[in-house]
This record gives structure tokens, C-alpha cells and sequence, in this order.
């Protein structure tokens, strides 16, 4: 996985230097949520880019494994499956994809398609 991420990564021309994937719960998500973002609401995860110099990525994604459990289950996919989906999203963000917009939503879904088929090949 890691190789993957800092390939992907290099394929948008940024080196990962360092980056921390946290697992975690959904009440701990949802306060960081809160605190740093000002949304009242559980998310399944949320990216913190930290990079300090251009080309160069450091960063945090924190994942909260409730959610992904639960989305796995409702959209009806492995838990593996999901959970890759989602640190595949979370690097995406890193990377410069949005998805508040109808339209970015499409485009992030097909590059985490993307992604997902290159590592399950």
C-alpha cells in the first residue's frame, strides 16, 4: 500500500515525505469534524495536508472505521474494498480533487476506480 500511495502520488508530480493514516472511531472523528472544519456531522474521513514546501506531501487522513464499515455494508462491498476507496479519497483530496460539486464528485469517483483497479489489478 504505501508504495502504491507514494507511486500514485508521484504519477501528480508530488513526492509523499510523510504520511500518517489514523484509524479511528466515529465520535473521534466527528470532534476533530467539529473542532477543525466546523462540521457537526460523522464523516467517514477527513485529510490534513501539512506540506510545507511545493512537490512535496506531508500529511494526515483520519478514517474513522465505523463509517467505513457501515458504507460497506449499505453500498454492499467488502470492508477491504471500502476502506481502500476511502484512503484512496483521502490521497485524491491530497492531490487536488474536490467533491462538493456534482461534477468533482464524478471525477473523484472514477479516478478512485481508478485506483482501485490498478491495485486489485
Amino acid at each position: 500500500m504505501k508504495r502504491f500511495l507514494q507511486k500514485t502520488a508521484l504519477s501528480y508530480k508530488k513526492h509523499v515525505e510523510a504520511l500518517n493514516i489514523v484509524f479511528c472511531s466515529d465520535a473521534y472523528l466527528l470532534n476533530i469534524n467539529q473542532q477543525h472544519l466546523s462540521h457537526d456531522y460523522y464523516t467517514d474521513i477527513i485529510s490534513f495536508d501539512l506540506s510545507e514546501k511545493r512537490g512535496i506531501l506531508q500529511a494526515e487522513i483520519y478514517i474513522s472505521i465505523d463509517r467505513v464499515k457501515d458504507n460497506a455494508k449499505t453500498l454492499g462491498t467488502p470492508f477491504y474494498q471500502e476502506l481502500h476507496r476511502v484512503i484512496f479519497h483521502g490521497l485524491l483530496h491530497l492531490l487536488g480533487y474536490k467533491d462538493k460539486q456534482a461534477s468533482d464528485q464524478k471525477k473523484m469517483r472514477k479516478a478512485e476506480d481508478d485506483l482501485l483497479s490498478k491495485y486489485f489489478g
